[in-house]
């Protein structure tokens, strides 16, 4: 059973939320909240699996929610999934640069809508890495005015070269597999370099390693790393 936390400041848009996934299979709401500082709260008391999060609200925005949400969280972390209503939002590369495992356009179909929970839950990140990769190119250019930045965290320097090839082909846009196909290893040797590399980074989701790997000028927008 999944566990959900819907959080929506329309309440039409709420609703139907909470209706389609307590209609669905295998799905449970355990909440919903029409604000960021409703959803912080309910995210601590009912420790939901996945926040379905608004990320354009009155108040706190789902950007910081995301954030204290996942700060505050007790192992293991809820994975958040970021409804919004443009793919090229500057909010979104905030949510994204905060943890959120992904994104969802708001006129995503309901058999979408349950994919995009059940793939989240599962530890997946976005259905579309390139997507990721687009926005986040978008952004980092924009925030820098140059294509990257030359500064490392500390943390990057414990990665061993076999981690680093795969953030940066998991930056670039690449699937689990294209990876693996790439590298000459298996899919899952993949998946164990990625979670080696998040866990020495204390980064909360896929999406987030891909931000830092730009902002870090570990990947170069638009460049062949």
């Amino acid at each position: 059973m999944i566990r959900v936390l819907v959080v929506d400041d329309q309440f039409l848009v709420r609703s139907g939320l909470v209706a389609l996934l307590r209609a669905a299979e295998g799905m449970e709401v355990v909440g919903e909240a029409a604000d960021g500082t409703e959803a912080v709260a309910l995210a601590a008391k009912s420790r939901p699996d996945v926040v379905l999060m608004d990320i354009r609200m009155p108040g706190m925005t789902g950007i910081e929610a995301t954030r204290r949400i996942l700060a505050e969280a007790s192992d293991p972390a809820p994975r958040v999934l970021i409804l919004t209503t443009f793919d090229l939002d500057e909010y979104v590369y905030g949510a994204l640069r905060a943890g959120a495992s992904g994104f969802l356009l708001k006129d995503a179909g309901p058999e979408r809508l349950l994919a995009a929970v059940t793939a989240v839950h599962g530890g997946d990140s976005l259905f579309a890495p390139g997507v990721t990769r687009r926005l986040v190119e978008a952004f980092t250019q924009r925030a820098d005015g140059s294509s990257a930045r030359t500064a490392s965290p500390a943390g990057l320097g414990a990665l061993t070269s076999r981690e680093i090839e795969v953030l940066k082909l998991v930056a670039r846009g690449l699937t689990n597999a294209e990876a693996a196909d790439r590298l000459f290893i298996s899919e899952a040797t993949v998946k164990t370099h990625l979670n080696r590399t998040m866990t020495k980074l204390s980064l909360a989701s896929r999406a987030q390693a891909v931000v830092m790997a730009y902002e870090t000028g570990l990947v170069r927008p638009g460049g062949d790393d």
